[in-house]
Parts: structure tokens; C-alpha cells; sequence
């Protein structure tokens, strides 16, 4: 099913909706918002200067540090009396990044939204549980409001709890589940500690999961543990930009879809801030169309996708954002080697004797840069043999010298013995700098 006839557009339709709303909105940032309106005159730049697509790359980009040097309300394009809902991050490394809806913005998210979970097999019959934390987080409430605009019944059931979780999963039917993929995984490992089979005793036959990357091993992780017929799809979105909406994965599992409509995206280069061409890899910059209380002009997002314009199998023609690949800001540089978590990840959940945790420990020892990779054995039986963990540990090794051309460390360590994380999980511990 396709929610929106918005989503089958042809390219020159979606091109002309993107100009035309992309034209109102820089004039208004300009009319409205001084730290745009200062940005754009720095560089000899006007409104009436766009006049074209092509010239979106004339603008000046949109970073973080710019919702925090105008903290709360600054980049704002509507008064505080219209806004209806404030929503924050939060805020651990400075000040928080402040956003806002007015009453349309609030109907246009829930219909992205809405896209997005039809997209991933949602219909009207379905139970979803919501396994985000409520509160400022954009997450929960945004996948709240579309699945109901959709008709489904919704659960706000939050994180945490993880055994009561699985029991509203079971007296409630629940068919479809709202997470992170690492916190999906966590309730798939406790239910089996509960004598509970999801595959067998459990409906959920449905994940829709964001909030942090996921990599095609942890897909299949979900599919070990939650059934191999589940549809687990994820989604895009950031606070800067919406919250959950901007694009997401249709069945075809062939990149996710942005909608166009509302969005523009772009990849440049992230060193040199320079458009590449349509399937170039790089970092991936957002520009909001329709946004009224807070429109955002070529957004930085610091993850690493490309731009796939071929019309996909499912009916949809927008373009199709391929899933991230790590972000510019998560790479780590190990003895100048560049290393993505991602790829270790990839490298980890390869392995069949190990599970999908791990931890990342970067340092700096005798002035050389060290990484320990900290990963569960699954097999208790292996304690009974040192040789079979050393081999393990050498196996490991040595795959992920293959992909990262470096050294490092492996640590195995007992099942269930990794911090389980309900919201984004924390894999990388970075001791250099402290």
C-alpha cells in the first residue's frame, strides 16, 4: 500500500513542488530569522537569487552549533504563541538543540510519519507498541501520532520494564514494534530467558526501528530472533529536521525513501562541503520545505549515505537514500587509519559464536593508539576450553584485520555481560581525550 499519491510523482512534478516551496522558504528564513538572514548576507546572497534547484548549493549551510549559539527560540520563524509542542535533545554535550511545531507542522509530520509506517507493511488492523521514551525525545510521540493518523491501535508502552513490556506484548496482541534495533534485540534475548519464544508465542510480525543505525547482520540478528517472515524495516529522521519522517524503508529493503515533497536531499563532501553527483557517498545535508515554526536551510547531518534516483519496485519514484553508513563524526582515526563502528559491527555479526553486543575501547598507551573490542561468547561450554577461545579470539581478529587493515584487541567476555541500552546504544568509550 502507498499512503500519499505525493510518494509517485514523477521527477519533474516532485522538482517543481521542491522549487516552488523551496523559493517561499528561503524568503521567509530570510524575512524571519535573523541568523539566516546574517548568514545569507555574509556571502552576498538574496532571496530572489534562487531561481533554480541548482542554486540550493549557493546557500550556506545549517549545523548544530547554529541551534546552540541561538538557543532556544532564535532560529525561529513564528512567535512562541503559535508553536503547539516543544521537543528538545538532550542536550549532554551543551546546551540542547530546541524545536518546535505549529498546528500545521504538527498534521504534516504525522502524515510523514504515516508514510513511513505504511511503508514498512503498517496497516489500520495493526497493535503497535511503542518502545521509545516519551518526553522531549521526537521518537515516540512522532511514530505515536502517525500510526494512529493510520488507524492503527497504539501502545505508549516507553523503554524500560523490559518483562512487562513482553507481557502487554502478549495479553495485547501486539503485531508491531516501535524501537531502537539494539533495545529490539534485548527484549528478543529476555524473552527467551522468560520461556518465551517470539517467533512462536508472540504476534509481532512488524519492526519499525530508528533511532540509531542498522546495519544488514543486525537485520538478520532480528530475523534469528523474531521470526524470519517479521518485515523489519527502519527509518530517518532527526530532531533538526522534524524527528522521525524524513525517509524510510519500503519491503523492498532497497534504501529509504525520502519524502520529497517536504524535503531536499543533498550529498556533499564533508571536507570540502562539495555536492557530489547522484551515487556518490558522502555526508548527507537536509533541506526542510514545509516546515513553519522552525525551517531549516541545508542541514549538515554528519551521516555518511548516497542518492539512488531509479525508480524502486514498490510504485515509489522519490529518491531513496541508501542506509547510513556511519556518520562523519563517528569515524574513529586508529594509528591514521579510518575506522567506522559500522564496519566492525558488520565484521562482529558475521561470527556465529558471538552475539550482537559489543564495546569499542579506544586509548592511547606509550603514545600509540590501541582499540580493545569487547564481544559475548554465546557458548557457556567455551569456558571449558582455552584453546577453543583462543582460536575464537584469534578468528576474530583476524576478520577484522581484513576489513580495517589494523590490529586490535579482542576481549571475550560472558554472555549478558555488555550494557544493554533501551534508547540509542553507546558502543565507542573514547579514553583519549579524558
Amino acid at each position: 500500500m502507498i499512503w500519499a499519491k505525493e510518494e509517485t510523482l514523477s521527477r519533474r512534478e516532485i522538482e517543481e513542488i521542491q522549487l516552488a516551496k523551496l523559493k517561499a522558504t528561503v524568503a521567509r528564513v530570510y524575512e524571519k530569522v535573523p541568523a539566516y538572514r546574517a548568514k545569507m548576507d555574509e556571502i552576498g546572497m538574496k532571496p530572489e537569487h534562487v531561481q533554480s534547484l541548482a542554486d540550493l548549493k549557493k546557500l550556506p549551510f545549517t549545523v548544530k552549533k547554529d541551534f546552540r549559539d541561538n538557543y532556544p527560540f532564535g532560529l525561529f520563524a513564528v512567535p512562541k504563541e503559535e508553536l503547539v509542542r516543544i521537543h528538545a535533545s538532550s542536550g549532554t554535550t551543551g546546551k540542547p538543540t530546541v524545536v518546535g511545531y505549529t498546528r500545521n507542522d504538527m498534521k504534516m509530520w504525522t502524515e510523514n510519519v504515516t508514510r513511513i509506517a505504511v511503508m514498512g507493511g503498517a496497516t489500520e488492523k495493526d497493535v503497535a507498541q511503542i518502545c521509545f521514551g516519551y518526553g522531549m525525545f521526537t521518537g515516540a510521540l512522532g511514530l505515536h501520532f502517525g500510526l494512529e493518523n493510520l488507524g492503527a491501535t497504539v501502545c505508549p508502552t516507553s523503554s524500560g520494564n523490559t518483562q512487562k513490556q513482553l507481557m502487554y506484548m502478549k495479553d495485547f496482541g501486539t503485531t508491531l514494534l516501535v524501537a531502537t534495533p539494539s533495545y529490539a534485540l534485548h527484549i528478543g534475548e529476555v524473552a527467551k530467558e522468560m520461556g518465551i519464544d517470539p517467533k512462536k508465542d508472540l504476534k509481532v510480525k512488524i519492526g519499525l526501528f530508528g533511532g540509531e543505525g542498522m546495519t544488514e547482520p543486525m537485520r538478520q540478528e532480528m530475523y534469528k530472533l523474531w521470526g524470519e517472515d517479521m518485515k523489519v524495516t527502519q527509518n530517518y529522521g532527526m530532531s533538526e529536521l522534524i524527528g522521525p519522517g524524513v525517509s524510510g524503508e519500503c519491503l523492498e529493503l532497497c534504501g529509504m525513501h525520502v519524502n520529497e515533497d517536504h524535503f531536499i536531499p543533498e550529498i556533499i563532501d564533508p571536507v570540502t562541503g562539495e555536492v557530489l553527483p547522484p551515487g556518490e557517498k558522502g555526508e548527507l545535508v537536509i533541506t526542510c520545505l514545509s516546515k513553519e515554526a522552525l525551517p531549516v536551510i541545508r542541514y549538515r547531518t554528519k551521516d555518511i549515505s548516497r542518492l539512488m534516483y531509479e525508480p524502486c519496485k514498490c510504485g515509489r519514484t522519490t529518491v531513496r537514500m541508501e542506509n547510513l553508513s556511519g556518520r562523519s563524526d563517528d569515524m574513529l582515526i586508529i594509528r591514521g587509519v579510518n575506522v567506522f563502528p559500522t564496519q566492525i559491527e558488520e565484521v562482529l555479526l558475521g561470527v556465529p559464536e558471538i552475539g550482537p553486543h559489543y564495546e569499542i575501547i579506544v586509548d592511547r598507551k606509550n603514545h600509540l593508539d590501541t582499540m580493545e573490542i569487547k564481544v559475548e561468547f554465546t557458548d557457556d561450554t567455551l569456558l571449558d576450553s582455552y584453546a577453543k577461545l583462543g582460536a575464537l579470539e584469534k578468528s576474530i581478529k583476524s576478520r577484522l584485520k581484513v576489513v580495517l587493515g589494523l590490529d586490535a584487541a579482542i576481549k571475550l567476555v560472558a554472555p549478558r555481560s555488555l550494557q544493554r541500552f533501551e534508547g540509542k546504544a553507546k558502543r565507542v568509550t573514547d579514553l583519549r581525550n579524558m
